[in-house]
């Protein structure tokens, strides 16, 4: 099972937008979860892709002034459940409908949907602002018979919860191995039957198009393959997208109107935005 680095990074004075800039530059260099409080984070990242200068040119290079400090800690992979239990990961409630927990939790609160989650290094458990802005989105949305494409799957919890709304046929895709293998498993505890593809975009050749098309991953993936997205959405279908922040918008929308797409609505949560768009022609 994959090994993983935890970041601890403590900055002073500390804001949420000191922490959503650190998670972002964090990202781009490759981290994939993160814990934030009212000190500073913790990221977590493949222990064969740490690297102590990306941590330091991210806070040598950070906008705002803050004194920051670090240290980086081993987290063997089979102790990540402990990890998340230990730290962060509390059951949520999303737009009081839909309930979020590990199977360890006890006390659960009644939702109309309840999705079990037991992450194991794989990012997306309705806690951070992209995650549940996505959600959110999903739940305005009528899924019945829907057939739904969720591309950079994580834990699979969208498309869990797009099957729970009632789509006919979802697909999600992941790329890293250890989270589609999560995926796969929370698939199971949930008791859905959904199609996890392990692989990147080009798995999309295969596909039939979808109704709606997920992606909750980053600006500079969405942006570069927008294309093959765009290819697997129907003409008057949706894309939801999201993983970046609100000064993105422009430049997602532009890179998603050479194809037709046009944003209809915005869910922003902390700077995080996830943006609503339709298949004009």
């Amino acid at each position: 099972m994959q090994d993983y680095i935890a970041l601890r990074i403590d900055a002073n004075p500390c804001n949420e937008t000191i922490t959503d800039l650190l998670a972002a530059f964090l990202c781009d260099v490759g981290y994939e979860s993160f814990s934030p409080d009212e000190k500073g984070l913790t990221a977590y990242i493949k222990d064969d892709q740490y690297k102590e200068s990306d941590v330091t040119d991210v806070i040598n290079e950070f906008p705002i002034e803050s004194k920051f400090s670090y240290k980086a800690e081993f987290v063997k992979g089979e102790d990540w459940n402990e990890e998340w239990e230990k730290n962060y990961f509390q059951p949520i409630i999303v737009e009081d409908r839909c309930v979020v927990h590990s199977s360890f939790h006890k006390d659960i609160p009644n939702a109309e949907y309840d999705i079990v989650i037991d992450p194991k290094m794989a990012f997306g458990t309705g806690h951070h602002s992209t995650t549940s802005n996505m959600m959110k989105h999903i739940l305005s949305e009528d899924m019945t018979g829907k057939c739904v494409i969720d591309m950079g799957t994580g834990t699979g919890i969208l498309a869990i919860l797009c099957k729970m709304c009632g789509a006919l046929k979802v697909t999600g895709i992941e790329i890293d191995p250890f989270a589609w293998e999560n995926a796969v498993e929370n698939t199971r505890l949930n008791n859905v039957d959904i199609n996890m593809l392990y692989g990147d975009a080009l798995k999309l050749a295969d596909l039939d198009s979808a109704d709606y098309f997920l992606a909750n991953i980053n600006r500079n993936v969405i942006t570069s393959d927008i294309g093959m997205y765009a290819s697997k959405v129907k003409t008057g279908g949706i894309m939801l997208l999201s993983g970046f922040y609100e000064s993105d918008i422009p430049i997602v929308a532009q890179a998603a109107g050479k194809y037709g797409f046009e944003v209809v609505k915005t869910l922003e949560d902390n700077n995080w935005v996830a943006i609503k768009l339709v298949k004009m022609n």
